[in-house]
């Protein structure tokens, strides 16, 4: 049976920058359209299907807002801004290493949320462009 990996550790990176301060990473969930090919003799009444396009969805992000430009959060708004596909990186700390390895557009970038009581946070939303990579290094 295999063993749950605590998820302290796990890192969001943009190009080689680690944005800092996260409290969530959104997981990467792949979904396909399929295409109907149901034909007027398709075996007992039943539709059949094929594969379509496949969609890596997005990535959302929260965490508390540190506006010190080597937080790297404040490269997530100029990554708005450009409306640019751009490197990410989420990296697993487990043994073996795994990690995604994906092209993204923000499309979502957020700060406030601020309570009398709290702390100020700040959210980033990041559509997978593409296909993303699992790669699990075994050595």
């Amino acid at each position: 049976m295999g063993e749950a990996t605590r998820a302290l550790g796990t890192k969001l990176s943009k190009g080689e920058k680690d944005i800092s301060g996260l409290t969530s990473i959104g997981g990467i969930e792949i979904t396909a359209d399929t295409i109907d090919t149901t034909t007027l003799d398709s075996d007992g009444g039943y539709k059949e299907s094929i594969g379509g396009f496949k969609d890596a969805g997005e990535v959302p992000i929260e965490g508390f807002f540190n506006p010190d430009t080597e937080s790297g959060q404040v490269a997530l708004q100029d990554a708005l801004d450009s409306g640019l596909a751009e490197d990410y990186k989420i990296t697993f700390p487990t043994t073996p290493k795994a990690e995604w390895a994906f092209k993204g557009v923000v499309t979502g970038f957020k700060v406030g949320d601020v309570d009398v009581d709290g702390t100020i946070n700040f959210g980033a939303t990041i559509k997978v462009s593409g296909k993303p990579v699992l790669t699990v290094t075994t050595v």
